[in-house]
């Protein structure tokens, strides 16, 4: 769903400037001496309206979580979330995934996270998932060995998608669940995971840890993809059927 332009937009984002990073491409390589107070530097891919972002940066004080959204719509109500609770351990950056390598240098990101990316379903769009090879490549350019990916997703044929491309390039995956709350709630949920949950959908999950036999940007581009469209765009008729 399209987010509606807020009208109010530039004033709010005024009101809460202090946890954005206005030119986040100057910070590349500068993240540990800027903020020395943090153990660890943690990066989060579309923070959406910020209800993960906040649970996340309120759990772990020691560690900074830098967050991208390239909608300021939402990212403003994320930013407003993280100033009324007093978080001084987040930051916001209005930009794309894709430009990952113009924000962090090599080695500087302890972990990232993936809540629910679009899916991208049909096999031309492959390419543009978060999960995909060139991703993976990008991230772990960023990544020290044992830097981690946290990733979680409604759509079971994504998230098997995904599992298959971080263990072919070379990423240890564990972890792994299709049913993150069968047991009970689990973990930060983004308010799209409390709605799908709340209505029967499973939760997929799973942690990818950066290994010296992980692919990287220094290994050149992935092959094109092919054959990769995925059954069902949400995969809420395979998760209920995995159910069964």
């Amino acid at each position: 769903m399209r987010m509606r332009k807020k009208p109010n937009l530039l004033p709010r984002l005024e009101r809460v400037a202090g946890v954005q990073i206005s030119d986040p491409e100057a910070m590349r390589g500068k993240w540990r001496e800027t903020f020395p107070d943090y153990e660890k530097l943690w990066v989060e891919l579309g923070c959406g309206k910020g209800r993960f972002t906040a649970g996340l940066a309120a759990e772990n004080p020691r560690v900074l979580l830098a967050a991208v959204e390239r909608v300021p719509d939402a990212m403003v109500m994320a930013m407003e979330r993280c100033v009324a609770a007093g978080l001084a351990n987040v930051r916001f950056m209005d930009r794309d995934v894709a430009e990952l390598g113009e924000l962090f240098a090599p080695d500087e990101v302890d972990g990232i996270y993936i809540n629910f990316c679009d899916p991208w379903p049909k096999s031309r769009d492959a390419k543009h998932r978060l999960t995909a090879p060139d991703f993976l490549r990008q991230y772990a350019a960023l990544m020290p060995t044992g830097g981690r990916i946290y990733f979680k997703t409604d759509n079971l044929p994504l998230f098997d998608w995904s599992e298959r491309q971080m263990l072919d390039e070379g990423w240890s995956v564990g972890e792994v669940t299709r049913d993150l709350h069968a047991n009970g709630e689990c973990g930060i949920m983004t308010d799209y995971e409390e709605k799908f949950h709340r209505q029967g959908v499973k939760i997929n999950r799973l942690v990818a840890e950066k290994t010296t036999a992980t692919k990287t940007t220094a290994d050149g581009p992935h092959e094109r993809l092919r054959n990769a469209g995925l059954r069902d765009a949400r995969g809420y008729k395979e998760s209920m059927e995995a159910s069964e």
